[in-house]
């Protein structure tokens, strides 16, 4: 089930970062996020005081989360999109998490999916997003779910976390 997340749901939340930071100093690194760097706790507490997180929850246990809002990052205007809208017509996929121990069933794609599905309720004509370059499993799924990607370029992720190979996409949406 996905829904708006609590704050009683912070600490699971922050749980599935640090899951995250673990797998990722034991394996193969996809992302540039850092412990207490970002994502952070506060960003956790933020998004859930905005309105604009929200969980997948399974038996009583957060699986993953993504914010998504109308607020596109600085960065968002200096790329070229194919796709020129007024602000209030985009949405942006801010951060996207799985719990390691979770990935490949399917939560991922339902997250963006529900955020598609978001955006469409509030007529907007785009959902946007930024990733790594070097995300491969991120950049596969997006693609796999009808995003293009439309630029790289640099970007201060989360500004805190400086990433010159990042990457910008975007799906139109009916």
């Amino acid at each position: 089930m996905i829904r708006k997340a609590t704050f009683d749901d912070i600490d699971l939340i922050e749980d599935t970062y640090n899951e995250h930071f673990e797998y990722e100093t034991e394996h193969e690194a996809f992302t540039i996020f850092k412990k207490g760097i970002y994502p952070t706790r506060k960003d956790t507490e933020k998004a859930v005081d905005t309105g604009t997180l929200y969980v997948y929850e399974d038996n009583n246990n957060i699986a993953g989360s993504i914010i998504v809002d109308k607020s596109q990052p600085i960065e968002y205007t200096k790329i070229a999109w194919e796709n020129t809208l007024a602000n209030d017509d985009v949405m942006v996929i801010h951060l996207l998490m799985v719990r390691p121990s979770r990935v490949g069933k399917g939560i991922a794609t339902a997250l963006i999916r529900y955020a598609m599905e978001l955006a469409e309720n509030n007529s907007c004509k785009a959902l946007r997003l930024d990733t790594g370059s070097q995300n491969i499993p991120a950049v596969s799924l997006y693609k796999k779910l009808g995003f293009q990607i439309v630029a790289a370029a640099s970007m201060k992720v989360g500004n805190a976390i400086e990433h010159r190979e990042h990457l910008f996409l975007e799906k139109r949406l009916s």
